[in-house]
């Protein structure tokens, strides 16, 4: 099966298409197209965590950019990782790419990627007035008509590097706004800087583009210990960490910021914080389709339309009235349940809030530790997600009482491994609150009966969960989507 792999990956790099066999061909036979991406990041020690695992993912994604930008915590003189920090993770990476390219073809080489990694605005927080490499950089992309595919523009820190851009289309090109508005996606870790509601909403929002402004990073973020569950913690303590990312996997990992004991002198090797990371967690495709909905849920997290085409994170309680303005520190509601002494919410609640992150962390672990080994060890001696592949529609419209039949047969994982079955109502990602009963949860095949009482357009979503029995173990899915017909 390896041996099949690593031929397939050399017959399929096509533009634009995931050269591997777990997506080279898609359910239906359809092609999956790469997401595009673009970072700007403020080179905060956690977005420098988050770029550790960014480039062991880097064959995800068409990376479009890595730009360097400023946010309300990080500017030119003001706690400043300085103009060219990516450069050491890039001379990293250079060390380890010979040996990730055995896993997979895709991956960048360094010079692509250094061609594309600039500097944005950077002087102050919220600059947003000077024309820099990095927002050119994203005019270019954006305006480049050879690619219509969308492209997800991350904000790390402050989106003033992507409103600088998008100043310089409406001013020189302001007929093409419609046709980029298209294009793009946003994904902001929170509003580091008064840019999108300053320039970005009042001049770009009538396009009705996608915008996802997450909370939820707090589940890996900073507090992550008074978040995670107890269950979770294990894969983030620093015995975990020191086995599987920080010792005996080569450069790029090795340069991981774990946490340090500062009072005690010492190193703990504690996982730190990757605030940012869902950013791009959102984008790797896994087979649970969040790219097509952000309410749908998956490794970024799940999120709620809150007005035109924003989504936040879903207050888990009724009542709860949305900021008009920012979501950031002083305003999400997450981040004020985790301040000292805060009384906005109940132990229940605070579980809830930030349930569609860490309900992933043993599969998002165990996925980045894998890529640690693919740093330092051949295709034979590493593991490999399984390919998971249903033999019913992806996509139902039934009536109630009928029965569906799931199957999973011609599932299989590239290194041989053994595979278990879980087929899961992912219930808050569907509309229908009744709970569905699986028959045969457990195994390659499953059924469900839909409920009388499932009204007309109500959807339930069916996640088909596979993990193999490697080292690490690796889960990959299917998600079925069920909707009502009276």
């Amino acid at each position: 099966m390896k041996a099949l792999s690593i031929l397939l990956n050399v017959l399929f790099v096509l533009p634009g298409v995931i050269p591997r066999t777990d997506n080279v061909f898609a359910q239906n036979t359809k092609v999956w197209e790469k997401p595009r991406v673009i970072v700007t990041s403020d080179g905060e020690i956690d977005d420098e965590c988050s770029m550790v695992r960014f480039l062991l993912y880097a064959n995800e994604w068409d990376i479009e950019g890595i730009i360097t930008s400023s946010s309300q915590y990080h500017w030119h003189g003001h706690r400043w990782a300085g103009d060219d920090w990516v450069e050491i993770y890039l001379d990293a990476y250079t060390h380890v790419y010979p040996n990730l390219v055995k896993h997979d073809l895709a991956y960048p080489t360094p010079e692509y990627l250094r061609e594309r990694t600039v500097l944005g605005n950077v002087k102050a927080e919220g600059e947003m007035e000077e024309v820099t490499a990095g927002s050119q950089l994203i005019v270019k992309v954006l305006l480049d008509e050879t690619d219509d595919r969308p492209i997800w523009l991350q904000a790390w820190g402050g989106p003033n590097t992507i409103a600088r851009a998008l100043k310089t289309i409406e001013v020189e090109h302001p007929d093409r706004m419609a046709e980029v508005a298209k294009k793009m996606r946003f994904f902001f870790i929170w509003e580091q800087d008064s840019t999108y509601q300053a320039y970005i909403r009042p001049h770009w929002g009538t396009y009705q583009i996608t915008t996802i402004i997450s909370d939820q990073f707090e589940a890996i973020a900073y507090r992550w210990k008074n978040v995670q569950p107890k269950e979770f913690q294990k894969y983030f303590v620093g015995a975990w960490m020191k086995e599987n990312i920080l010792e005996n996997h080569g450069p790029l990992c090795s340069l991981y910021k774990a946490h340090k004991d500062e009072d005690k002198g010492f190193d703990d090797g504690d996982f730190r914080s990757e605030g940012d990371s869902p950013a791009f967690l959102h984008q790797i495709v896994t087979g649970l389709r969040n790219l097509e909905s952000p309410a749908w849920g998956g490794w970024g997290g799940r999120y709620a339309r809150v007005r035109d085409n924003t989504w936040l994170d879903p207050v888990p309680f009724k009542g709860y009235v949305y900021p008009q303005g920012r979501w950031y520190s002083s305003t999400a509601w997450g981040r004020n349940s985790t301040r000292k002494g805060a009384t906005t919410s109940t132990d229940k609640q605070y579980r809830e809030y930030f349930k569609p992150m860490w309900r992933w962390s043993d599969a998002l672990q165990n996925d980045f530790a894998s890529r640690a080994d693919w740093c330092v060890k051949s295709y034979e001696d590493a593991n490999h997600p399984p390919v998971v592949k249903l033999t019913n529609e992806l996509d139902m419209q039934v009536k109630p009482s009928t029965i569906i039949q799931l199957g999973a047969k011609g599932t299989y994982d590239p290194d041989g491994d053994e595979l278990t079955y879980k087929w899961w109502h992912y219930v808050e990602a569907g509309t229908y609150e009744g709970l569905i009963d699986i028959q045969d949860a457990g195994n390659q095949n499953a059924s469900i009966t839909i409920p009388d009482d499932a009204a007309d357009g109500k959807t339930i979503h069916i996640v088909c969960e596979v993990k193999d029995n490697g080292i690490p173990q690796l889960t990959r899915y299917k998600r079925v989507i069920v909707t009502i017909l009276q």
